[in-house]
C-alpha cells in the first residue's frame, strides 16, 4: 500500500506491544499510522503512549450492559475509520456485534501456540501441561475466546526449573516481533480473511506462518 495503513489499538495494560508498533513506524519499518487507542481501563498506561486526542477509554461498569459498552467502543473505534483494529493486551472479550462490525480486519495477539491454552494464566499451565515448546500466536478473532484463525505464531522452549514468571519473559521476547512481523504483512495487503480461512497471496493459509530468529515470517 502507497498510503499509511491506519490502525486502532486495543489494549489493557501497559502497553508494551503498542509501543513496538510506534516505534516501528518511528523507525520507517511500518508504513502505518496508529489513529486510536481504546481501552477498557481508564488509567491504562497504554493511553499515555499517544496524545489525548488519540485515546479513549471508558470503565464498562459506567454502562448499562455488555452490549451497551461494547457499541460504544466499536462507534469510537469505527469513528477513526481504521484498516486494522489489533487487540494489543486487551483483556475483555469483546462481543458478537463488535466482531462482526470488523470482521476480516480485527487480529489478537496471545501468549501460548494456540489452540493450547485459550484464555488466562497461558504460562502455567503450559508449564503444569509438561509442554516442551510454549509461544505466541496473531489470530483473527471471533466471538469464540482465542478461536479464530491463526495467522502466525512464534515459539520458545519450556526450560527445566522455568516459572511462569521466566517463562512469560521469554514469551514477551518473541511477542514483540511476532507482533510487528504480522502487523508488517498486513499492512502489505497480502492477507485476507474470508470465513474463518486465511488467505495470503490469495492462496490459502494451511498451517500458521512461522517468525524465524531474525523475526521475519515464513511466507
Amino acid at each position: 500500500m502507497n498510503q499509511a495503513t491506519r490502525i486502532a489499538v486495543l489494549a489493557s495494560g501497559r502497553g508494551s506491544n503498542l509501543q513496538c508498533l510506534l516505534d516501528a513506524i518511528a523507525r520507517g519499518q511500518l508504513p502505518a499510522q496508529i489513529v486510536g487507542v481504546f481501552s477498557d481501563k481508564p488509567d491504562a498506561p497504554a493511553l499515555e503512549k499517544v496524545p489525548p486526542h488519540l485515546r479513549w477509554a471508558r470503565s464498562p461498569k459506567d454502562f448499562a450492559n455488555r452490549e451497551a459498552f461494547d457499541l460504544a467502543l466499536a462507534e469510537a473505534v469505527s469513528s477513526c475509520q481504521p484498516d486494522w483494529v489489533v487487540c494489543a493486551g486487551y483483556m475483555r472479550i469483546l462481543g458478537a456485534g463488535f466482531v462482526a462490525r470488523f470482521d476480516g480486519r480485527l487480529i489478537n495477539i496471545h501468549p501460548s501456540l494456540l489452540p493450547l491454552h485459550k484464555g488466562l494464566h497461558t504460562h502455567a499451565r503450559a508449564i503444569e501441561a509438561g509442554d516442551r515448546e510454549h509461544g505466541a500466536s496473531v489470530h483473527f478473532v471471533v466471538p469464540a475466546l482465542d478461536a479464530g484463525a491463526v495467522l502466525a505464531q512464534a515459539r520458545v522452549p519450556v526450560l527445566a526449573g522455568d516459572s511462569a514468571d521466566t517463562l512469560a519473559a521469554r514469551v514477551l521476547q518473541v511477542e514483540h516481533p511476532l507482533l510487528l512481523a504480522s502487523v508488517q504483512l498486513l499492512c502489505s495487503g497480502r492477507v485476507t480473511e474470508q470465513k474463518g480461512q486465511i488467505l495470503v497471496d490469495g492462496h490459502t493459509l494451511f498451517k500458521p506462518l512461522t517468525l524465524d530468529s531474525a523475526g521475519r515470517l515464513d511466507v
